[in-house]
């Protein structure tokens, strides 16, 4: 019979590549994962690993185990999520990887409502005011890795139009919010292309324009590049940033154009003229949690807040493209 427990093994090996990684993820020696894996592979009565140059990679075998081991993770995670809320929850700690904007938008409230800042009621949410919370921003690719490693309890991710984010079919999604890009640019600049506030621009128009773009490594760049594709042309990079404040406080400088999606905006900027796409580009904000998880009580109470505050944002701005900020 397999041995649950060196599933496990193998399946930290296939999210984290070597056996050094793995033994520190499972707080264990790298010899104790080798001899792990040696029962594993008498208990399976074939190779589930071989060796490829100085490391280990998964025979077919053992790519089959880690798929069968998913499933079996996941329904092991739902009864302990279903013993959870039976009990009332354990009140935790649920650790969230989140990418910038969302970060500084919609996880603040969490740490008020669920770490005992806010003495407001939960207003039927459930949520617990002794729940700890553990953040690290991210951009949406390490979070969803760090997801699959188990590093995280939650990943909040993005997704755009033009550039579409694949994740496992068996993981459990939950869609928070969709959200316009906008083109931002200094009000003298968008007078001078012809742009009343709010009117939609055509990027096809504004290809002799100087670019603002978040750094290369992100999905945000990419966003921007292939919206400019589709348009016609390659952007003239004249600053690049990751953080949207700096290139926001460019543009209203008139240092460049920049697209930007809503939610990235800093609450205050100097007056920059703000236009949808006349070829629409949306943001979908989602969260992410591995499969079975998402009912546990601790995790339900963070998404269910999520929600919450992900909604009254959508309604505060939404309609309101050209609002000064």
């Amino acid at each position: 019979m397999l041995d649950v427990r060196r599933l496990r093994i193998l399946q930290h090996l296939a999210a984290y590549g070597t056996v050094a990684a793995t033994a520190d993820a499972l707080h264990l020696t790298a010899p104790a994962v080798s001899q792990h894996l040696a029962a594993l592979q008498k208990e399976a009565g074939t190779p589930v690993v071989e060796k490829h140059g100085r490391t280990l990679r998964l025979t077919a075998a053992g790519e089959l185990l880690v798929a069968h081991t998913e499933v079996i993770l996941a329904e092991l995670a739902a009864a302990e999520s279903g013993l959870a809320a039976m009990k009332g929850g354990r009140r935790g700690t649920v650790r969230i990887s989140a990418f910038a904007s969302a970060a500084r938008t919609l996880v603040p409230p969490l740490f008020e409502r669920l770490t005992g800042t806010d003495p407001a009621p939960d207003n039927g949410t459930g949520a617990a005011r002794d729940l700890s919370l553990r953040l690290s921003v991210q951009e949406p690719d390490e979070a969803l890795d760090e997801l699959h490693k188990r590093s995280t309890d939650l990943a909040l991710v993005h997704s755009y139009t033009v550039l579409p984010r694949s994740v496992p079919a068996a993981w459990e999604q939950t869609v928070l919010m969709e959200e316009p890009v906008l083109l931002a640019l200094h009000p003298d600049r968008a007078g001078l292309e012809g742009l009343a506030a709010g009117q939609p621009a055509d990027l096809s128009r504004l290809a002799h324009l100087p670019w603002l773009t978040p750094g290369p490594e992100t999905s945000c760049y990419e966003m921007i590049q292939r919206a400019c594709g589709a348009a016609g042309f390659v952007p003239d990079i004249r600053a690049s940033s990751s953080d949207f404040s700096v290139l926001t406080a460019l543009a209203a400088a008139d240092a460049g154009a920049v697209l930007v999606p809503r939610m990235a905006l800093p609450d205050h900027t100097a007056p920059l003229s703000l236009h949808p796409l006349v070829r629409p580009v949306s943001r979908t904000v989602f969260t992410v949690s591995r499969a079975g998880t998402g009912k546990h009580p601790d995790l339900r109470a963070v998404l269910d807040l999520l929600h919450e505050t992900a909604t009254a944002l959508d309604d505060r701005t939404a309609g309101r493209p050209d609002r000064p900020r």
